[in-house]
């Protein structure tokens, strides 16, 4: 079976080796630990696209006894064309004994795999790295070293210098905010290693980059169907015909906003999947605290809907008013905070929702009965709400590396953190909404909407680079 190159992360413990393998590997499933000694045996972590294995890291011990180990290696030492024939013979006769950490990390290595040497550009360089040097340089195989800065990145110079003594390639790679551009740079540097590497690895970086549009592809339709389904929400309750209906409003409108809460929810696992981060611990309020609150304030459209001037100028888009635009209770004050009064429903009662996100309509049925349905919404705001919260979690989810394990809030953004929307995208995205909002060719639409918002997708990362 055909695993590409493979290239063991060795160093001292505690260095970011398993963060390194995490983030190259993409995988959140790489054990990391603050404590010394985590990773006991190695462990292969292959790199696949559309099943194929582009190359494989491989999670290594640290370096536990290397100035013993270096000690015997040159006792035994004939000729410099014989070292890593001393160095399988250290193997041969301490595998399983005194240098048990030194065996595993070696391995791999005299297996054929490439090293890539992790230090901490925080701490300083010191004799005591000498030896491990040593040891890998006595392997024959080829060497990248990389500058993890775990802290402030205080002693790079110096690094630099002892590092370059010894190993082909240098690179300061930082794993956990390493972003996706910095790793495939880093994988093409591989392929400076050894020149049966350089064709398999070049294809490997193209095969990421066109994996990578696929996965913003499929994390844009995850959006655009929730905003889809969004659109044409309804909640109903049947009630007796003898029933006060005005006091199950309050509820109706609470499930209708923990259905959108749930939406929303929905495509956020959806998006974390395709980028492969499978226990994200995520933190944001929740929709429905923003639906609460009136989706036209201030508030609410600074968490990336629109200006109340923005929506006044989409109205034109269709050809009529925005919906009511007066909410006579506040006495004409606030233009666009007034519930949407829906037209062509028939004869039915309308209860004014007291959050301005959905109206809430009575309806005489058979039997004597009478139905509540709340949507769908005709909130002008909603859906810009919606998807600017959405290009927020898609920045940090895309950006994010799998060596990152803390939690993921999604705090709000300035205007030039994520581009605003220009007038083309909204005259754009408005009519995918509005079609959306009719109801007809609903597929049609949704692959539409979720081509236009991997253009922003794409912008975000783009800007963000």
């Amino acid at each position: 079976m055909n695993t590409g190159p493979q290239f063991a992360v060795v160093g001292h413990p505690n260095k970011g080796k398993s963060c390194i393998v995490a983030t190259l590997a993409h995988d959140d499933s790489v054990r990391i630990g603050e404590l010394p000694g985590t990773t006991t045996r190695c462990r292969r972590y292959p790199m696949k696209v559309d099943g194929e294995v582009l190359y494989t890291l491989i999670d290594t011990p640290g370096f536990q006894r290397a100035r013993s180990a270096w000690d015997w290696l040159q006792q035994h030492e004939t000729t410099a064309d014989q070292r890593p024939e001393v160095v399988r013979r250290f193997l041969a006769d301490h595998t399983g004994n005194a240098f048990p950490d030194e065996c595993e990390l070696l391995q791999p290595i005299m297996d054929g795999a490439g090293i890539l040497y992790v230090v901490d550009g925080s701490v300083p360089y010191g004799p005591e790295y000498d030896a491990e040097m040593e040891i890998l340089r006595w392997t024959g195989q080829p060497r990248l070293a990389l500058i993890n800065p775990i802290g402030t990145a205080d002693h790079l110079a110096v690094w630099r210098n002892a590092l370059g003594q010894y190993f082909n390639v240098v690179r300061v790679f930082d794993a956990v905010t390493a972003d996706f551009q910095k790793r495939v740079e880093l994988l093409r540097a591989f392929g400076q290693l050894q020149e049966e590497w350089r064709q398999p690895l070049e294809r490997a970086a193209g095969n990421l980059e066109a994996d990578r549009r696929r996965r913003r592809e499929a994390a844009a339709r995850a959006v655009a169907r929730t905003i889809g389904e969004m659109l044409s929400l309804r909640v109903e309750r049947t009630v007796g015909a003898l029933d006060d209906p005005a006091p199950l409003q309050a509820g109706l409108v609470e499930q209708y906003q923990r259905r959108l809460t749930a939406l929303e929810q929905t495509a956020r696992k959806d998006v974390e999947a395709v980028y492969e981060h499978h226990d994200l611990d995520r933190r944001e309020p929740a929709l429905e605290e923003l639906a609460a609150q009136d989706l036209f304030s201030a508030e609410s459209w600074r968490i990336f809907g629109l200006t109340r001037l923005q929506l006044l100028g989409l109205g034109a888009l269709g050809g009529a008013a925005v919906g009511g635009a007066i909410d006579l209770a506040v006495g004409g004050a606030s233009m666009l905070l007034g519930t949407i009064i829906g037209s062509g429903i028939g004869a039915a009662t309308t209860f004014v929702a007291a959050n301005r996100l959905v109206e809430v309509k009575l309806f005489d049925v058979p039997m004597g009965r009478k139905k509540l349905v709340a949507g769908p919404t005709r909130n002008r705001n909603l859906p810009y709400v919606v998807l600017g919260r959405a290009r927020l979690h898609h920045a940090l989810v895309a950006g994010r590396s799998h060596a990152q394990r803390g939690a993921m809030t999604l705090v709000e953004l300035s205007s030039d953190q994520l581009d605003s929307l220009s007038v083309g995208d909204r005259k754009q995205l408005e009519k995918s909404f509005r079609r959306l909002r009719s109801g007809r060719e609903v597929a049609e639409i949704v692959d539409q909407l979720g081509k236009e918002i991997a253009a922003l997708f794409e912008r975000d990362e783009t800007a963000d680079s």
